[in-house]
């Protein structure tokens, strides 16, 4: 990994899946590119990008394509390509989220889709010149996309078509040597994940359940998103791997 140069989006503090993907990519020796969503978000991911030598630290608000332009000229002046992007963002106005689906607005679902779906693909499509010797680009999805999951809501559906997209982008981006995938962790006690009602009975359940009885980490995570960006995993795109503790199975 001590030549992999790749893009984080999704830090917004040190709880966040992404910036447990960070620490461990770093660890192995890639060097990352993070970013952050806003000048309140800088205030947390500034330290932790400054940990891992950063050499790319940018504002990137995924509904403002300006960033994603500015972000993109950026890597290309610094390193001239990538060799991996991580996306973990999602999001959903709380009263969409927290009512029923049948009730949810179309602005709501309009904008959950777009930042926490479409980001995925606008990302894909920005990265690919720079793959030039192919590349992995990994989401993050979770089992609400599969099952009614309680209090999941709106997200099932978006993440369902995230997972969707990852199928889709594989298949296009192949040809290129380019790998898409998602992770699906357990419930872990991130920010986002904060939006959801009764989270904490959720990882109850998920620790009680699942065959290993345990929650996983982010670092848990990191060490799956480590393994799908190296060469090891050459031959493994279009997947939703399950970084649970075996609670998918169950059912």
């Amino acid at each position: 990994m001590t030549s992999k140069k790749g893009l984080i989006v999704g830090v917004a503090n040190e709880f966040s899946i992404a910036w447990g993907c960070a620490k461990i990519l770093h660890a192995t020796g890639a060097e990352l590119a993070i970013t952050y969503q806003n000048d309140k978000a800088r205030t947390y991911v500034q330290p932790l990008a400054e940990s891992v030598s950063s050499p790319i630290f940018m504002p990137l608000d995924v509904t403002k394509p300006d960033q994603l332009d500015d972000l993109l000229r950026a890597v290309t002046a610094q390193w001239g390509r990538l060799d991996f992007v991580l996306h973990a963002i999602a999001f959903a106005p709380k009263a969409d989220l927290q009512g029923r689906v049948t009730d949810c607005s179309r602005e709501g679902f309009a904008m959950a889709m777009d930042i926490s779906c479409h980001s995925l693909i606008r990302l894909a499509k920005a990265a690919e010149p720079l793959m030039i010797d192919g590349g992995s680009i990994i989401t993050m999805s979770y089992y609400g996309s599969e099952k009614v999951v309680p209090n999941y809501n709106l997200m099932g559906p978006v993440k369902a078509a995230l997972e969707a997209s990852v199928r889709y982008l594989a298949v296009e981006l192949g040809p290129q040597g380019i790998r898409v995938n998602a992770l699906s962790p357990g419930p872990i006690k991130t920010r986002a994940a904060s939006g959801l009602a009764n989270f904490d009975r959720l990882m109850e359940k998920a620790a009680c359940e699942a065959p290993m009885h345990q929650l996983v980490t982010i670092e848990d995570v990191g060490e799956a998103a480590a393994f799908l960006i190296s060469d090891k995993a050459r031959h493994i795109t279009g997947q939703v791997i399950y970084v649970d503790g075996g609670y998918q199975v169950r059912g």
